[in-house]
């Protein structure tokens, strides 16, 4: 059974500027490592693009994926429109449970898109490996971004349905 890695929203629009997420150039650094061992290996990596409003329109400057972000031709490309990566795409054709049985998942934002993705995965029956260090976010006025992700790290990794699992591991300690 194969494994993929979901790259979601590293789009400019959250990577510099007003909705600059956290440590960005750090965990942009991380997943191109993540997003190389992947290929390398073999596993398929999907670039996942959030569309809405004119900060997201399709082909805005925001849009595009970040500056500095690793990418292939071979990369598989899903276009989305909410924070579950699956909801209306074609995500699950192009990683059918019957042949993927573990995403790999990082990206932005560690509240939003990513926490909505990993809950969905689980659901569909995919095991997940969140990588615990290669998302983000902003800080939110109640929490700092650093206590999101924390946050988020701890109670996603206590979510174990009947069929699959999530482990919330550091990027460097993901095979492929």
């Amino acid at each position: 059974m194969a494994t993929a890695l979901l790259i979601i929203d590293v789009q400019q629009a959250l990577c510099s500027g007003e909705y600059e997420c956290f440590e960005i150039g750090r965990v942009i650094d991380t997943i191109n490592d993540l997003s190389a061992r992947a290929r390398q290996a073999g596993a398929p990596v999907v670039l996942i693009q959030h569309e809405e409003g004119e900060l997201f329109k399709h082909g805005a400057p925001g849009w595009q994926l970040a500056e500095g972000l690793q990418t292939s031709p071979k990369d598989l490309r899903v276009r989305k429109t909410t924070g579950d990566s699956f909801y209306q795409t074609n995500l699950q054709k192009l990683l059918p449970k019957e042949d993927f049985e573990c995403l790999v998942i990082c990206g932005l934002q560690t509240d939003y898109c990513v926490n909505a993705t990993v809950r969905q995965a689980l659901k569909l029956g995919y095991d997940v490996v969140l990588a615990g260090d290669a998302h983000s976010t902003v800080d939110n006025g109640n929490l700092s971004a650093e206590g999101i992700i924390a946050e988020h790290n701890k109670d996603l990794a206590r979510l174990t349905g009947s069929v699959a699992r999530i482990d919330v591991i550091p990027a460097r300690d993901i095979h492929f």
